[in-house]
């Protein structure tokens, strides 16, 4: 499974619509609109890496007024329930 998390910089008044739009995607698990330098996060999860370059560059790309993407390929998974693992003494 490839997971990768999307920052997106939308058009201001079209967040809303865009996020809509993307929420419909197949590949895309979560789509979040964030506060920070971009508008929205979407996470993708998909079986390669060929599905995500497909997802990103060609569904992605047929939306409007996206003005700029970043993606970043997630390595390993961190739950708080896997991190408290890590710190307890056996208990």
């Amino acid at each position: 499974m490839v997971t990768a998390i999307i920052m997106l910089s939308v058009e201001k008044k079209y967040i809303n619509q865009v996020a809509e739009k993307l929420a419909s995607i197949e590949g895309l698990s979560e789509v979040y609109s964030v506060s920070g330098s971009y508008d929205i996060t979407a996470i993708a999860r998909v079986q390669t890496n060929d599905q995500l370059s497909e997802l990103v560059t060609q569904h992605l790309a047929q939306i409007d007024n996206i003005l700029k993407t970043e993606t970043m390929l997630a390595f390993r998974a961190y739950s708080k329930h896997d991190l408290e693992g890590m710190f307890s003494v056996g208990v």
